[in-house]
């Protein structure tokens, strides 16, 4: 059993049955009253992130979470076949799992599985940053350099990001995979 003292970044708690990762705390010691705990949790079955406030008195189970590097080989269906680095085993991970981060991963990739101690995979890490060529985007139009804007482009994964109006058709752009942004042509 872990307390409110116990809470730090990154933890996994399983709380009221379902299991959740602090994102960040503020412990808070008012003039008057006890101390207690602002928190924010993110689900890790459905992504959501909720504000959470712990008491002294709250109890809560501390989850141990795996993380194991693999490399992401190919889609079979529902399932996308990844290979562990060292043993080389393959294991399949239903599309549910992964869900928009497809659009983001790219084959012979390495990724980060975090699973419980009895096989529950619980979320799939891509690297920070992936690189992709752009598939389809608008032609340029002369002077709308000056304005600094940015248009509208879809990688050949089909991920739909803006980019600058200087990027075209074939170019690689690097893209922050936390928020899907372009960051840089590559």
């Amino acid at each position: 059993m872990a307390t409110m003292a116990d809470i730090r970044n990154g933890m996994v708690i399983d709380l009221k049955g379902e299991l959740w990762e602090v994102i960040e705390f503020l412990h808070v010691k008012p003039g008057k009253g006890p101390a207690f705990m602002r928190s924010k949790l993110k689900n890790l079955r459905s992504d959501k992130v909720v504000d959470y406030t712990f008491r002294d008195s709250d109890n809560f189970d501390e989850v141990r979470v795996e993380r194991t590097r693999k490399e992401y080989l190919y889609r079979d269906g529902d399932f996308f076949v990844l290979m562990d680095l060292e043993n080389y085993e393959q294991m399949n991970v239903e599309a549910s799992t992964i869900g928009e981060k497809e659009l983001l991963m790219r084959e012979n990739m390495e990724v980060t599985i975090a699973m419980t101690p009895d096989g529950e995979i619980l979320d799939v890490e891509l690297p920070t940053t992936v690189i992709m060529s752009i598939a389809e985007c608008e032609p340029n139009v002369k002077g709308n350099t000056a304005s600094g804007g940015s248009k509208v482009a879809f990688t050949e994964s089909g991920l739909r990001i803006m980019v600058p109006f200087f990027i075209e058709e074939g170019d690689k752009i690097k893209i922050d995979t936390r928020t899907s942004v372009y960051i840089e042509r590559a």
